[in-house]
């Protein structure tokens, strides 16, 4: 995840050059089908998240320029946030996220397949936590890298990973997969969506191999029917 801080102008300029061709070791792979994914229906986790227990020792950003206004909260077997969703196109370069379409993209990510590489983000859907700082540490809560996270937008649930790990003070992101699977713009330099996002992350889960994205919908529907019962 990266500090969204270029000028206007510099992201015209990046979104123009994402029209260029692309070397043709530049591949673009399948993304996930539209969500909705699993059993669980979007109405009925939302209503599990309609009131916030506070863990976090203070609130996130969603972007450099706005004030702190997001808290982490605590469930049983689970934490979540209310935020926005800037796009992660961070890892393996495709046809879709690489360094012409992304002005901050990186080819690394925080957690890697179990082959040893980078992340896919045009391909897997995933998602971004604040790297540890005093706000927050979320290994102490049980979120480790491969954990399973459900993402709600629109009505819409999407199963992720956790993914990438981003700025200290700044939540809310998650990869191009993952925006697009649920309807919203994946641009990595235009797109996201300014606010309506759920993440629901579920403690002490890990999908193997961590890449394996039917592999997250299958633990994710199962930890889902069981964050119903236990909230």
């Amino acid at each position: 995840m990266r500090s969204r801080t270029l000028t206007l102008a510099a992201v015209a300029g990046a979104a123009l050059l994402a029209t260029a061709a692309l070397p043709a070791s530049a591949s673009g792979s399948v993304t996930p089908r539209s969500a909705q994914e699993g059993s669980v229906s979007a109405a009925d986790l939302l209503a599990k998240v309609t009131s916030c227990s506070q863990i976090s020792n203070g609130k996130y950003k969603t972007d450099d320029e706005t004030s702190a206004t997001i808290p982490v909260c605590g469930k049983n077997g689970a934490v979540f946030w209310k935020a926005d969703m800037d796009i992660d196109c961070d890892g393996q370069v495709t046809g879709k996220c690489n360094g012409d379409a992304d002005p901050w993209f990186q080819d690394d990510t925080a957690f890697h397949q179990s082959d040893g590489k980078p992340l896919r983000a045009e391909s897997l859907p995933y998602v971004v936590v604040p790297s540890t700082s005093s706000i927050w540490k979320y290994t102490s809560y049980g979120i480790k890298g491969g954990g399973v996270v459900a993402v709600i937008y629109n009505n819409k649930v999407e199963y992720a990973v956790v993914g990438d790990t981003g700025p200290t003070k700044i939540i809310g992101e998650a990869s191009y997969a993952t925006a697009k699977a649920l309807g919203i713009d994946p641009d990595p330099a235009t797109g996201g969506a300014d606010s309506g996002v759920t993440y629901i992350l579920f403690k002490n889960s890990q999908v193997s191999p961590l890449e394996s994205h039917s592999a997250a919908v299958s633990l994710g529907d199962s930890l889902a029917k069981q964050f119903l019962q236990n909230n």
